[in-house]
């Protein structure tokens, strides 16, 4: 009995310290720049030490919001704004082209505090779409505005406007090249091989998460879309409760990934229900999202994930998602392929 005790206050206070120790240094904010099936092989030297580059100026940018003290709505739009920027991405200036050889964005922001939301969808002339999904969020009754009426109302509201040919990048021109060599004449066909997928360089949708000095957390997702998407096609990450989400009590959340399946679950929203119905830890409200729900219907993808204790979670179901966080102490972890341990 001695022997049972001393092993179970052993277990108990190794416990307690690895609670000290998260509590001492609680992640603060997660990135994500897109799930697919990109493979370590194919991923340059080069370009990985851009993608790395990217990733710790985003979260930098974001944790600078919150150490001057700023709000998470700040940070998550810091750290996206900086992926907007970013050819490397399929958000902003790298989107990808439409079937109509044009680009269509869309962008959600929600904030966990108060339960308010903002979106935009199937814009075309916005230089950083997230800033006008927090543009609707806080100058509008509304949460999502679309099109023509979407880039008018963010216009007005001192959103910066850029021409089309802003978001052109040579590599996306290649992709869009290549992509109706394949498909001739049909207006879009999903891409079915691993290899045409990554060669189409289809993943690169972006997302924040973040959890300010106030204990209040937030989450935004930017998107160019699939290539070849029908025009007007809107996909998860602007809907509320599919690809973007954030409730204090529950969690923050943004998804990656073929946004039909994560639409047609409700994914975010089902992450913060499995935490405030079932009890879930999020780990393991993430992982059921990605592994017992999304994959049985054929989807593939991930999701980043933060609580207000700083614990995240970050699963996909693909071989490779560009990821990474920020500790409140400043450390830095930056991540692409599935067995990269935190």
């Amino acid at each position: 009995m001695k022997i049972r005790s001393l092993l179970l206050a052993c277990c108990f206070c190794s416990q307690m310290l690895a609670a000290q120790q998260q509590v001492a240094d609680p992640v603060v904010l997660v990135i994500h720049g897109g799930a697919g099936t990109i493979r370590p092989e194919q991923l340059s030297p080069a370009m990985r030490d851009s993608l790395q580059a990217a990733l710790t100026q985003a979260l930098r940018a974001g944790y600078a919001q919150l150490q001057a003290h700023h709000t998470a709505i700040d940070a998550v739009q810091a750290a996206i704004h900086v992926m907007e920027n970013s050819p490397l991405f399929n958000a902003g200036k790298g989107a990808v082209y439409t079937s109509a050889g044009t680009h269509e964005m869309d962008a959600a922001i929600m904030d966990g505090a108060t339960l308010k939301a903002g979106a935009v969808a199937a814009v075309s002339h916005i230089k950083n779409p997230i800033d006008a999904a927090i543009a609707v969020m806080r100058q509008s009754p509304h949460v999502l505005l679309v099109g023509k009426g979407a880039e008018d109302f963010a216009f007005a509201h001192g959103v910066q406007w850029a021409p089309a040919d802003y978001f052109d990048t040579p590599e996306r021109k290649r992709q869009w090249e290549r992509y109706r060599q394949r498909t001739s004449k049909q207006a879009f066909v999903p891409v079915s091989s691993k290899d045409a997928y990554y060669d189409l360089h289809e993943w690169g949708t972006v997302g924040a998460v973040a959890l300010d000095e106030q204990g209040h957390l937030a989450a935004g997702t930017s998107t160019g879309g699939i290539m070849g998407k029908l025009p007007g096609r809107v996909g998860d990450s602007p809907i509320i409760g599919a690809g973007t989400y954030a409730n204090d009590t529950t969690c923050a959340v943004s998804c990656t990934g073929t946004g039909e399946y994560f639409m047609r679950s409700l994914a975010a929203k089902t992450l913060s229900d499995l935490i405030a119905y079932k009890h879930m830890p999020l780990q393991q409200a993430a992982q059921t999202v990605i592994f017992h729900i999304i994959q049985p219907m054929g989807g593939d993808g991930g999701l980043i994930a933060l609580n207000k204790n700083g614990e995240f979670a970050m699963p996909f179901n693909t071989s490779g998602m560009y990821r990474g966080y920020i500790t409140r102490s400043g450390k830095i972890f930056i991540a692409f392929f599935q067995d990269e341990s935190k």
